[in-house]
C-alpha cells in the first residue's frame, strides 16, 4: 500500500505480507501447524509495569505453563506477592528463568525504563518476548532490539492494549473490504484520572502522559495510515500539583490526505468513558467508544456485505485484555500463523510515539 492512499489499512498490507511470505520469519523454529500441540513454557520479568499483573491470562490459558517469576527489586516483589496474579509461583533470579529447560518466551514487566535492556537479554537467550508498552524511551535501542528479534526468528509482541479489542477487528474488517472509501480523518483519546503517587513515578518521563497512555492508540493511527510524515507535538502541565508531569497533551500525525489527531491527559474524571477512536473516510465513518468496553457507531452510505448503510450501532461491551494478545503468542511460536504485526510497524509506532511526545523533534 503507498503511504499515500488511504483506501486500504495497513490490515490489508499484513495480508499481503502474508501471501508473499514476507512475515514467515515469525513461523518460528520450524514448527507448523499439524505440529502437536503442547503447552508453551513461559516465565515473566518484573512486576513494575502497570500491567504486570496480566500473568493472571497466561496462567489460565490451557497454551501455557508458567514457570517462575523475576524481581530483583525487594520492595516491588514484596507488593507483588501480595497479589493473586504471582500467588505460589516460584520466585527465581533472571539468569535461573533465561536458563529454565525448555523456556519459550518471557513476558517484560519491568518498569519502563528497564524495559529495553531486558528484552535485549531475553531476545540473547534464544527466547520469544511479550514486551509491555512503551518500548523505552531510546530508539536506537529498540531498533537494535527488533534487529536482533529479525535475525533470530524471535518474536517481540508489544503489549498494547487495543490490538485483540473486538471492536478494532471489525474497524479492520471495514477498512480491509474498502468501506470506508478513503480515509482522511482519526481522532482518538485516552485519557483518565491519575492519582498523585502514579502521577510522581510518571514524572521520571519527560514524554508524560503521550508516552504513557497515547502509545495505545497511536498504534491504531499508524495501523492505518502508516509512518505519518510529521508530528506535531503539544503538551502542558495543567494540574495544581508539584510535579512536573506533562498531563494536558495534544499530538497532529500529518499525512498528505489524512490528518489524525490524539488528546491525552491526565487529569479527566471517568476519562476512561470518553476514550475513542474515530476514522473517518469517503464512504463512512466508524466509532468506537468507549475503547475499553466498546460501543460501535458506524456510518456507511450504502449496504456493505451484512451492514446495512445509514447511521447503525453494535454493542460489544467488556472483553477481557491480554487473552487475544496470549493466544494468539501461542499460535506464532507453534509456527500455525505469522505475526500480523511486523518489526517495521511496531518501530514505526515507536518513532511516532517518541514524535508525539516531543521527544524526537
Amino acid at each position: 500500500m503507498s503511504r499515500q492512499s488511504f483506501s486500504r489499512s495497513v490490515f490489508s498490507r499484513r495480508r499481503m505480507l502474508r501471501v508473499a511470505g514476507a512475515t514467515a520469519a515469525l513461523a518460528i523454529g520450524g514448527r507448523t501447524a499439524r505440529a502437536a500441540p503442547r503447552k508453551i513454557k513461559v516465565g515473566q520479568i518484573g512486576t513494575g509495569h502497570a500491567h504486570a499483573t496480566k500473568l493472571e491470562v497466561y496462567r489460565r490459558s490451557t497454551d501455557y505453563e508458567v514457570v517462575g517469576i523475576v524481581e530483583p527489586d525487594s520492595a516491588l516483589r514484596a507488593r507483588a506477592e501480595r497479589k493473586k496474579a504471582f500467588a505460589d509461583l516460584p520466585w527465581m533470579s533472571e539468569e535461573q528463568l533465561l536458563t529454565q529447560p525448555g523456556l519459550d518466551a518471557v513476558l517484560v514487566e519491568t518498569q519502563v525504563r528497564d524495559s529495553l535492556a531486558t528484552a535485549e537479554r531475553a531476545i540473547a537467550a534464544g527466547k520469544h518476548v511479550h514486551l509491555d508498552k512503551p518500548a523505552g524511551e531510546s530508539l536506537p535501542e529498540y531498533r537494535r532490539l527488533l534487529d536482533e528479534a529479525a535475525r533470530h526468528k524471535l518474536l517481540v509482541q508489544m503489549g498494547y492494549m487495543f490490538r485483540y479489542n473486538p471492536a478494532v477487528k471489525l474497524l479492520r474488517r471495514f477498512l480491509d473490504e474498502g468501506w470506508l472509501g478513503d480515509v482522511y480523518r482519526i481522532e482518538a483519546h485516552m485519557s483518565k484520572s491519575m492519582p498523585p503517587a502514579d502521577r510522581r513515578e510518571l514524572s521520571e518521563y519527560r514524554g508524560g502522559t503521550m508516552f504513557e497512555l497515547g502509545c495505545h492508540v497511536i498504534d491504531q493511527v499508524v495501523a492505518i495510515g502508516g509512518k505519518p510524515q510529521r508530528v506535531q507535538a503539544f503538551g502542558r502541565h495543567s494540574a495544581a500539583s508539584d510535579d512536573t508531569l506533562a498531563d494536558n497533551m495534544l499530538a497532529v500525525c500529518e499525512y498528505p490526505k489524512l490528518l489524525a489527531t490524539v488528546e491525552v491527559a491526565a487529569l479527566e474524571i471517568d476519562g476512561g468513558s470518553r476514550r475513542h477512536l474515530i476514522v473517518c473516510g469517503t464512504s463512512g465513518t466508524f466509532q468506537i467508544q468507549p475503547l475499553d468496553a466498546p460501543d460501535v457507531r458506524y456510518v456507511l452510505d450504502r449496504d456493505r456485505g451484512e451492514y446495512a448503510r445509514g447511521p447503525r450501532a453494535i454493542h460489544f461491551g467488556p472483553f477481557e485484555r491480554y487473552v487475544g494478545d496470549a493466544a494468539d503468542m501461542a499460535s506464532i511460536i507453534r509456527g500455525e500463523k505469522a505475526c500480523d504485526w511486523s518489526y517495521e510497524h511496531d518501530f514505526d509506532v515507536q518513532e511516532t510515539v517518541l514524535r508525539a511526545s516531543g521527544l524526537i523533534v
